[in-house]
C-alpha cells in the first residue's frame, strides 16, 4: 500500500506539471498577442500616414497637428466635405453631413452606426479607440472637443455626461434626417 506522503507528492508533481504547461501556453499567447498588437499599430500608422498624404494642402500649414485619417468610404466624400478646421454649422432639417469636415463626419457616422444597430451612446475614449487613435489624454480630449462642438451645434446629444448620441432628427448621412 502506497504511503499518504507518496500520494501527496505524486499529486503535487502532477499539479506542478499542469502549472508549467499553462505557463508555457500563456507565454505563447502573450507572444502572439504582442505580434498582433504590433501589427495592428503598424496598420494604424500606415492609415494615418495615408490620411496625411490625402489631406488637403492647407492641412500642412496648420499648427502641426495631423488631421484624422481617411478611410476608403470617406475618401469619396473628401472632395465634397468641408475643409479641415472649418466651422461646424448649426444642424437643421435637410442639412447633409457633407458640410462637416471629415473628422466631424467620422464622429457623426460612428454614432449613426450605433443608433442604427440600437446600441447605446459612446464615450470619447471609445470613439478614439474606434478611430484607431491611442487612448491618451491628448487624443481623447481632441475627440471630446469635437463632440462637444457637435453637441453645441445640434448634431449630437449628451444626455449623460461624457456619453454622446445623435441628436433627435439627425440620422441620415446625406439628408441630415
Amino acid at each position: 500500500m502506497p504511503s499518504v506522503v507518496g500520494l501527496l507528492e505524486q499529486r503535487e508533481l502532477a499539479a506542478r506539471r499542469r502549472v508549467d504547461e499553462l505557463r508555457e501556453e500563456v507565454d505563447r499567447f502573450q507572444a502572439e498577442l504582442d505580434v498582433a498588437e504590433r501589427d495592428w499599430k503598424e496598420w494604424a500608422i500606415a492609415r494615418s500616414r495615408v490620411g496625411e498624404v490625402l489631406a488637403p494642402a492647407e492641412g500642412l500649414e496648420g499648427d502641426g497637428q495631423a488631421e484624422w485619417t481617411v478611410s476608403g468610404e470617406e475618401a469619396s466624400s473628401v472632395s465634397t466635405a468641408a475643409k479641415p478646421k472649418s466651422q461646424v454649422p448649426v444642424w437643421r432639417e435637410g442639412l447633409g453631413w457633407s458640410v462637416l469636415s471629415v473628422d466631424y463626419q467620422r464622429i457623426v457616422q460612428a454614432l449613426a452606426d450605433r443608433h442604427r444597430l440600437h446600441q447605446g451612446p459612446l464615450t470619447c475614449q471609445e470613439m478614439a479607440l474606434l478611430f484607431g487613435l491611442d487612448a491618451v489624454p491628448a487624443k481623447v480630449e481632441a475627440v471630446r472637443s469635437k463632440a462637444k462642438r457637435l453637441v453645441a451645434r445640434g448634431w449630437l446629444a449628451e444626455r449623460q455626461p461624457g456619453r454622446f448620441t445623435l441628436a433627435a432628427g439627425v440620422t441620415g448621412p446625406e439628408g441630415g434626417s
